[in-house]
């Protein structure tokens, strides 16, 4: 072969061998590239483990698509405060351009009917309710040209907090009924020493926990007028410690836990009674070291008798509210919105 034949064999190697290399590092490039976005992309499940070996929150919140940017207003239910706490802090943290601001009512108290009234008024973008809507509030709303719609995010229910000192194993909804509508007066109708009841509950215009107790347990009959009525659950809580036949209903989350009342089991019968936490009880005398915790099994299966859903009501207008309010129940319903939720207090709808 002459010389010049070499030389050309050997430039053409040379340009083949450099062709294949950066093929080759073109599709690595390209594969790696798609394989980052795929995990971006993800509903969570493959998420990228944090130094801890937990998920991070960063990578499933930025799952969540269509989020709309700027500052939004929302509030209502005061069951959510774990919520408002807790899992939307993080939601800020992974979604900047995402800010929330919890708005107080000046006129009313904080509330799921206060919260649903400012969201038809205009003053709230989203709400949060523990309580499904109303017949009267999708009218109201369908006069104002849109309507209503809520998305369950979480399950919660109603607990009853006694004295810890009273010594009854616990109650039917019957009995709970007649307590709070003046047939039962004493402890001892119901199995317990013979002591004055004293029942307390927040008023009735304070929201979704008070409507959902009227319905399901007084049955929509009147308060007795023994009932002393507290502008908030740990006023109530103080007076039932103090108390020895005290007794106050609330959002399960916030008594179970407590150290200076005992929750207690309720039923539909006397030989059915669930209790509200994972048993066995805690002592009170080892709190706060332990804690009780919710019984999430009995919620979700509704073997509980007194459950309910939390619901984010958004506004269909079409609007950048009603992008703002699936976007948050979105947030709440991915898997690091859920294991947020369930570490707030609640049980995982999901």
């Amino acid at each position: 072969m002459s010389q010049k034949n070499e030389t050309t064999v050997l430039v053409l190697a040379l340009l083949i061998t450099a062709g294949l290399i950066a093929g080759g590092f073109w599709w690595f490039t390209q594969n790696g590239i798609k394989l980052n976005n795929s995990r971006l992309a993800s509903n969570g499940d493959t998420d990228t483990p944090s130094p801890a070996g937990q998920p991070s929150p960063v990578s499933q919140f930025a799952a969540v698509q269509n989020v709309p940017t700027g500052l939004f207003n929302y509030g209502g239910s005061t069951s959510w405060a774990p919520i408002r706490l807790n899992v939307d802090s993080a939601i800020q943290a992974a979604r900047p351009e995402f800010r929330l601001r919890y708005v107080t009512p000046t006129s009313s108290v904080a509330g799921s009917s206060t919260g649903i009234r400012m969201l038809i008024d205009g003053t709230l973008d989203f709400a949060q309710s523990s309580r499904s809507l109303q017949a009267s509030e999708v009218n109201q709303a369908q006069s104002r040209g849109f309507q209503l719609t809520q998305i369950p995010v979480a399950i919660d229910g109603l607990a009853v907090a006694v004295n810890p000192r009273l010594d009854i194993s616990g109650l039917t909804t019957e009995q709970l009924r007649n307590i709070y509508t003046g047939k039962i007066t004493n402890w001892q109708q119901v199995g317990g020493p013979n002591l004055a009841i004293k029942p307390y509950s927040r008023p009735i215009t304070d929201g979704g926990t008070v409507e959902l107790f009227i319905q399901e347990i007084l049955n929509n009959q009147q308060f007795a007028p023994n009932v002393g009525f507290v502008a908030t659950t740990t006023q109530a809580l103080r007076q039932i410690s103090n108390n020895p036949g005290g007794i106050y209903y609330a959002s399960a989350p916030e008594v179970v836990p407590q150290c200076t009342v005992k929750p207690l089991p309720l039923g539909r019968s006397s030989s059915e009674l669930i209790a509200p936490y994972q048993e066995p009880f805690v002592p009170l005398s080892q709190c706060p070291n332990q804690r009780n915790q919710l019984n999430s099994q009995a919620f979700q299966s509704g073997q509980y008798p007194l459950t309910r859903n939390l619901f984010v009501v958004v506004k269909q207008n079409g609007q950048i509210e009603q992008q703002a309010g699936v976007a948050y129940a979105n947030f709440l319903l991915s898997n690091r919105g859920q294991e947020l939720i369930s570490q707030s207090g609640f049980v995982r709808i999901r």
